[in-house]
């Protein structure tokens, strides 16, 4: 699943190629792609429909468009009230492509704008990931609704590092676990963690009640440290399933220095890296850099 970096990079390509232009009509290929906006395909078209994305926000894994309001003359009033919220799930693509280009095998949702330019298509082989139109939260920073309980990233100026030490140093759990929770800090998957962990030598099951003050701080500034890395180099891609509004992969991957690498020496001290269960997926770590200590 794309993490925070992979996230940013497609917000970026919005950024760029699409904010500020006004809607002309959306269509739905599959239903499922929009199943979380309840009143269905053809309020969602129309609810699109003469409105301009504003701009192109996002906190953790969630991207949203502000919609500008569709009776001011531009469209683009600072007052927006309603967002196009996209979640890429495992496999969702946002790709700028020309009017007229191939339709795409897992094409599911296509916005074409008033200014004949470069629709804007959403693909998605899995169809996990998901578009609705809805509204934004009055309070604080304007995000949208059905996110409102997910923590900041901490890439956000909203995130707090003395508040959030706080909460982690209340909870039972293991560091790993806490890092995947989406409610004290976005955008970190497995991916990230484990970077960020290998950096901060801090084994994933470490109790959160062992971690210091000082730790903790080593450990966010690890991972802000990865992410920046990562979006310098496109996010990470594995395979095709993730790529810029462009069409492009990213290639952090090959400068990963534990995730997916079982048994290759680690980069720091040479010893083999360990590849371990963890809810379903894996953790990679190294035992010699990343002891496990205060269980």
């Amino acid at each position: 699943m794309p993490e925070l970096p992979e996230v940013e990079v497609v917000r970026r390509g919005l950024s760029r190629w699409v904010a500020g232009r006004t809607i002309a009509q959306a269509e739905v290929l599959h239903a499922r792609a929009i199943r979380r906006h309840v009143p269905g395909a053809a309020e969602f078209a129309g609810r699109l429909a003469g409105r301009t994305l504003v701009s192109a926000e996002r906190r953790g894994k969630y991207l949203w468009m502000p919609l500008g309001d569709p009776e001011s003359a531009s469209g683009a009033g600072s007052g927006s009230s309603e967002a196009l919220l996209a979640h890429l799930g495992m496999s969702g693509q946002l790709l700028v492509v020309e009017p007229g280009s191939p339709v795409e095998k897992h094409l599911r949702v296509r916005l074409s704008f008033d200014d004949d330019g470069p629709e804007l298509r959403f693909v998605d082989q899995r169809t996990f990931g998901h578009l609705l139109v809805a509204p934004l939260a009055p309070l604080g920073r304007p995000v949208p609704e059905p996110i409102v309980h997910i923590a900041a990233d901490p890439l956000e100026e909203a995130f707090d590092d003395e508040v959030f030490a706080v909460r982690l140093s209340v909870r039972q759990t293991e560091i790993k676990r806490a890092l995947l929770d989406q409610s004290l800090i976005s955008g970190v998957g497995n991916i990230y963690a484990d970077e960020a962990l290998w950096r901060a030598r801090l084994h994933g099951r470490t109790p959160t009640r062992a971690l210091s003050r000082r730790k903790t701080g080593e450990l966010l500034a690890a991972v802000r440290e990865v992410m920046g890395e990562a979006l310098g180099q496109g996010g990470t891609s594995f395979d095709s399933l993730y790529v810029n509004v462009n069409g492009e992969s990213g290639y952090f991957d090959r400068s990963l220095n534990v995730y997916g690498r079982q048994g290759e020496p680690c980069a720091r001290c040479g010893g083999p890296v360990l590849r371990e269960a963890f809810m379903n997926r894996s953790s990679y770590s190294c035992p010699r850099c990343q002891p496990l200590v205060g269980s």
